[in-house]
């Protein structure tokens, strides 16, 4: 029978999986496989697992759980293995980079961090610091019909809100990394103008959190979007 693969542990990691519910229609227990030093957690399957709330949710929660009792290299959702023999044969193939791997991350935990800019109020500072800008802008608002002026307006703005987005949040990224042991910077999507993520010792949680919630209170017109403590997905 096929098996879901949640995580890999270590051996000495107490593993409590009573009351957990895995992935799938018809959830079957959760249980691990043990080769040496290494454990990897898993269930019994026999439907394809789809992205469904049910068990997107399931499969967090195991992460979630057994994270609360020590370090964890979370799989990503949807990661199949075609029996406990393949399963058994991946942790014997990487046992030195999966130890390594959970040594690294040994009391750490992932924090998310995405902001966003009010864009209107950005328009409006360029208008205001941009002298082109705003001559552009008066001009056509004045009524003058020629073709070129939206598109000149329209290049210069667009230019400014790259320039000064992109600068802005190489700083927002700059004030955050010094807290965390790793980061991970990703292409920011859907309006947004920092995707990042970080690595970070339960040490330093206390003084990262106080320094992101500084951060959102000292820069105007950003919105900012934690998530944390988190599985580390990013760093495994």
């Amino acid at each position: 029978m096929a098996l879901y693969v949640y995580s890999i542990i270590a051996a000495t990691h107490p593993c409590r999986l009573d009351g957990l519910t895995g992935v799938g229609a018809q959830a079957a227990p959760l249980r691990a496989v043990t080769v040496g030093q290494l454990r990897a957690v898993v269930s019994d399957i026999d439907e394809e697992i789809r992205p469904k709330r049910r068990d997107l949710a399931a499969h967090q929660e195991v992460q979630d759980h057994l994270m609360a009792d020590g370090t964890v290299l979370p799989l990503q959702f949807g990661y199949t293995a075609p029996d406990d023999e393949a399963v058994t044969q991946a942790l014997q193939q990487r046992t030195e980079s999966y130890l390594d791997a959970l040594e690294r991350l040994q009391g750490c935990a992932e924090y998310h961090i995405k902001a966003s800019q009010d864009e209107e109020a950005l328009l409006r500072e360029i208008l205001s610091d941009s002298p082109r800008a705003r001559q552009l802008n008066d001009q056509i608002r004045a009524g003058d019909a020629d073709p070129q002026l939206p598109l000149q307006l329209g290049e210069l703005v667009a230019a400014e809100v790259r320039d000064r987005q992109e600068a802005l949040a190489a700083g927002l990224v700059q004030a955050l990394i010094p807290f965390a042991r790793e980061h991970s910077v990703r292409a920011p999507a859907d309006g947004d103008i920092v995707n990042l993520s970080l690595l970070v010792h339960d040490d330093e949680k206390e003084t990262f959190l106080q320094a992101e919630a500084s951060l959102a209170q000292q820069v105007d017109g950003i919105g900012f979007r934690f998530a944390g403590p988190l599985p580390p997905y990013s760093f495994v």
